[in-house]
């Protein structure tokens, strides 16, 4: 019989390709590398930025306005000290704002509902109550049509019915906020990352000033107990300074400095992305922590972000609880502005010997207590109208 021979197995040609592969311990990959999700209000820049313009707004003081022929006057009345003084009974009116501005801003991604509340006051009349602050995860939106409903905890109710604040809106829905989320998410990512990336490196235990390299035929060296009596017997001294005493031929000394977060450019991306959430919140840089304080750009930041969200809250506000069409609500925006006593006084002093503003308004202004007289509006001898500059007495000759 003969024999099959077996064909042989065509093998595919190896191809010599060089591969690297890096190791990195547990230890290490849990302080060096952010994983997971990141919310915008756990990244440090972003909270700061957002509470900052918070916090401005809930302190100015909200002002009734009524229009008069002889120009706006402020009204103080009840409804003007329940919106500026007492708008919900849990909770202040400056935490009650700024709860407000948060959530429209950061935690409930461009949109915030206040649920206002009517009760019957001692005549049977109804009148305004509590302005219920509603938190985001409360809230949805159904829309309707062009139009949309709301729902809070499973009630549905009318946009007119609720106070609703938008920052950011959607181009299909201009009804719904959209913020400032997609556009910070990387930017929060990244600085999550350099933020671990930071403490793994000041924590890390792979950082030994100091190297002793010894011959490894030393018994001693073959075991824990033996390089640590090595190291008592050498290296270690009792007194700061005092000099190492070891064998020439056995031991040799090295000093390695680590790589330190200068060389990796952690601090200028760092830096960079700072920038970038100041940029995009519409806040002075140095509020985030980068350079230093600027009067000018301050400002700016009151005229433009701050008055802008301002002017948004003030006019949903006055639609929604105003029924007067010769009234509205206004934040004061002049006291955030950076004014120093002697700008003030000089200012407003100069109105005063012009005989614009009386005397009190001037010691308001400066923070004083009114005094008698000075409600009376005063002009200097010299402040004449243009056509009476000939009936100076100076020079009137002889009369």
């Amino acid at each position: 019989m003969s024999k099959k021979r077996r064909k042989p197995n065509k093998t595919r040609e190896k191809t010599s390709q060089t591969k690297y592969i890096g190791f990195l311990q547990s230890d290490a990959f849990d302080d060096l590398c952010a994983s997971g999700y990141t919310r915008l209000d756990e990244c440090p820049e972003i909270l700061t930025a957002c509470r900052e313009i918070a916090t401005l707004i809930s302190s100015m003081t909200i002002y009734l306005m009524a229009n008069t022929e002889k120009g706006d006057k402020r009204v103080k009345n009840e409804l003007s000290r329940k919106i500026d003084i007492d708008p919900f009974r849990f909770m202040t009116r400056r935490s009650w704002m700024e709860f407000i501005v948060m959530t429209m801003l950061l935690h409930g991604k461009g949109n915030s509902i206040v649920l206002p509340h009517m009760e019957k006051g001692e005549n049977g009349q109804w009148l305004l109550g509590d302005l219920e602050p509603i938190p985001y995860d409360r809230v949805s939106f159904i829309q309707d049509g062009y139009g949309y409903k709301v729902m809070i905890d499973g009630v549905e109710y009318d946009p007119q019915e609720v106070m609703h604040f938008v920052e950011n809106p959607d181009k299909r829905y201009p009804w719904w906020g959209r913020g400032t989320t997609i556009v910070l998410k990387e930017v929060a990512d990244n600085l999550k990352q350099a933020a671990a990336t930071e403490k793994g490196f000041l924590q890390s235990k792979w950082k030994p000033s100091v190297i002793v390299r010894v011959d490894s035929m030393i018994e001693e060296f073959s075991t824990k107990e033996g390089r640590k009596t090595i190291l008592e017997d050498y290296v270690e001294s009792n007194e700061a300074g005092e000099p190492w005493m070891i064998p020439a031929e056995q031991f040799q000394v090295e000093q390695v400095k680590p790589l330190s977060l200068q060389d990796l450019a952690i601090k200028d991306t760092v830096e960079l992305d700072r920038r970038l959430v100041a940029s995009i919140l519409g806040v002075p840089p140095f509020i985030v922590g980068i350079g230093e304080y600027n009067r000018d750009a301050w400002n700016s930041f009151i005229q433009n972000k701050v008055a802008s969200v301002t002017k948004n809250i003030e006019q949903e506000m006055t639609r929604k609880l105003i029924l007067s069409p010769k009234m509205y609500l206004k934040f004061n925006i002049f006291s955030l502005m950076d004014w120093d006593i002697k700008t003030i006084s000089d200012v407003f002093g100069g109105l005063s010997d012009r005989g614009l503003v009386t005397g009190n308004e001037v010691r308001d202004k400066l923070h004083m207590s009114p005094m008698d007289d000075l409600d009376e509006l005063r002009i200097l001898e010299n402040y004449i109208p243009a056509d009476k500059v000939g009936d100076q007495k100076k020079l009137v000759q002889g009369e």
